[in-house]
């Protein structure tokens, strides 16, 4: 049968791959065991040939790559719950890194993260938000390609220059909103967003990757620095199931999945999540299992989850919940509701006097059918339960068969270049025309400037008198006799070349 093997409580807990794509929850408090559950399902998918992507926000997952160090209290457990032939072994692992220091970068295009997405990573309000609308719909009506945080700054830049002309055809845009989008693309670079935005992005098929012995590859995203920027890490997320939802091809229910996607600390993807977007997740949840995608999530509490996607979480592992508080009383209860009931267990009593490494299980039976709750010890995973060294990591990355595609980041021509291409061209279209017309400026210029030079003399300006007038007023003050008069026509008539008759 095509089962990954759980756990064990009254009998073994499997949990039957046709029906692994109907998702899942990890969950239970710091220090119950759900890390080492989580490796234990992501290498028990493995070993079935289903490629697993996972996100390790502490660290500690990264052990997935290491062969386990072999222990007493290892192989009493493996015999306890049924485990045939079990030894230490390492997993196939690719590393991922969205800055490309810690594993391979994984990068995206602005127009591939597309303008809501990208919104709420930027924290742009709704007036801001329909502003990069307008941006992005600028640049495809123009054929500029929208790949980096250049392209996007250049765009913005452009629309500030020609926001009159924009505003008319688009939509008002104000310069106040418009500055706020700059001043929020310049953040998003300091977080590390220049390194996620470009070329190549990521092609998909390189997530869904088996081994040579058909073992799934384990795709480990370093997330350790990324979760400092939680808007970034969850908006990743979601474009990334976003991408899986709308480019793979329907497969209805297969023998097993295509791909496992397992997001650790979930609630930061929920965290302030716009209604649009909260929408969007859950019809993306709704059905990206046709897509031959399950979905599992890792929090300490299952109320993290929306409880519109809750209901659709058919495979449950539930750790120790203590319930100190209030809040601790309510994740109780609703753990409790979530589970169908044994007669055996009061599950509101038992889970908070679950052991490390105890769990209460329900997984999807024939048809889909939820199984009753029990309470099981989870198998150990043959792995290293604890973190990989980073001589250790920067081996398993030298040695991944992909390494070489997208190491090396690629710029090529796109809105900021042909924008420059732009302003250039119009700068210098005919350097001999403007050499020409610049040389005739000048000589007229020097004309212009001695006629008024010599104008200002004769007939003065608004600030001191010419001389004209000067030896006019002169005149008449001194001159009152019929000769003087004649005198002084005498002297103006030869200025303005006019003779003086009488």
């Amino acid at each position: 049968m095509n089962t990954l093997l759980i756990g064990k409580g009254d009998q073994q807990v499997h949990l039957n791959l046709m029906y692994a794509n109907r998702h899942g929850l990890i969950a239970g408090a710091t220090g119950t065991g759900k890390t080492v559950s989580l490796m234990s399902l992501a290498e028990g998918f493995s070993r079935q040939g289903v490629p697993v992507f996972i996100t390790d926000v502490k660290g500690d997952i990264s052990g997935l790559a290491m062969a386990g160090t072999p222990s007493e209290k290892l192989l009493q457990r493996a015999a306890q719950i049924g485990i045939e032939d079990y030894h230490n072994e390492a997993n196939p692992v690719v590393l991922w890194d969205l800055a490309g220091v810690q594993g391979h970068p994984l990068r995206t295009t602005i127009s591939e993260m597309g303008p809501t997405l990208l919104s709420r990573i930027l924290e742009l309000n709704d007036t801001q938000s329909g502003i990069l609308d307008i941006v992005f719909q600028l640049a495809d009506d123009q054929g500029l390609l929208l790949l980096d945080l250049d392209d996007l700054r250049a765009m913005l830049a452009l629309v500030a220059e020609e926001r009159k002309e924009v505003s008319a055809k688009y939509g008002l845009i104000s310069a106040q909103s418009l500055a706020a989008i700059q001043r929020s693309v310049l953040g998003l670079e300091r977080d590390g967003g220049k390194d996620f935005f470009g070329e190549p992005a990521l092609q998909l098929e390189d997530l869904m990757r088996t081994n040579l012995q058909g073992r799934g590859i384990i795709n480990l995203l370093v997330a350790n620095k990324l979760i400092l920027t939680p808007r970034l890490y969850s908006s990743f997320l979601l474009w990334l199931l976003s991408e899986l939802f709308e480019n793979l091809p329907e497969v209805g229910d297969p023998e097993k999945p295509k791909l496992v996607f397992v997001i650790d600390e979930a609630h930061l993807l929920f965290e302030s999540c716009p209604p649009s977007l909260l929408k969007r997740v859950e019809q993306i949840m709704r059905l990206i299992r046709s897509k031959g995608v399950g979905v599992y999530f890792c929090s300490q509490f299952p109320d993290d989850v929306p409880g519109e996607i809750l209901g659709q979480l058919g495979n449950r592992i539930q750790h120790a919940l203590r319930a100190y508080t209030p809040r601790d009383q309510k994740a109780v209860k609703t753990a409790a509701e979530t589970f169908v009931p044994n007669p055996k267990l009061i599950v509101s009593e038992v889970i908070s006097q679950l052991g490390v490494g105890e769990a209460l299980v329900s997984m999807l039976a024939d048809k889909g059918v939820p199984t009753m709750v029990e309470r099981a010890l989870i198998a150990p995973p043959r792995c290293r339960m604890g973190p990989a060294t980073s001589e250790e990591l920067h081996q398993v990355r030298a040695q991944s068969p992909i390494g070489g595609k997208y190491d090396h980041a690629i710029n090529r021509e796109s809105a900021y270049e042909l924008l420059n291409q732009r302003r250039t061209g119009v700068a210098t279209s005919n350097p001999t025309s403007t050499a020409s017309d610049t040389a005739n400026d000048g000589q007229t210029g020097q004309k212009a400037e001695e006629q008024g030079w010599f104008s200002e003399l004769i007939f003065g300006n608004k600030r001191r008198q010419g001389l004209a007038e000067t030896l006019s007023k002169q005149a008449a003050r001194t001159v009152g006799s019929q000769l003087g008069k004649q005198i002084l026509r005498g002297i103006l008539g030869g200025m303005l070349g006019k003779s003086s008759r009488r």
